[in-house]
């Protein structure tokens, strides 16, 4: 299990695993928008982390920098 602390976001912590192929797994956000975040984790379920990263990189959340699903993206990048 990976742990990512967000920066710039309502969420604080970012829960993951990877398995060999480096496919994203079990992602827990902890705080911001639940629902939301609950639909991204359920949407990058057993997804190559690269293609999570393509897709959610650069996402922003109105006038913030960044957003949860940024957040994500750069956690994956980490570990890659």
């Amino acid at each position: 299990m990976y742990t990512y602390f967000t920066k710039g976001t309502c969420s604080k912590q970012i829960n993951f695993e990877l398995d060999s192929e480096n496919r994203v797994h079990d992602v827990v956000f902890f705080g911001g928008c639940n629902g939301n975040l609950k639909a991204i984790a359920k949407l990058v379920e057993g997804m190559e982390a690269s293609k999570v990263i393509e897709i959610l990189e650069g996402n922003l959340c109105g006038v913030k920098k960044t957003s949860c699903a940024d957040q994500l993206a750069k956690a994956l990048k980490e570990r890659i």
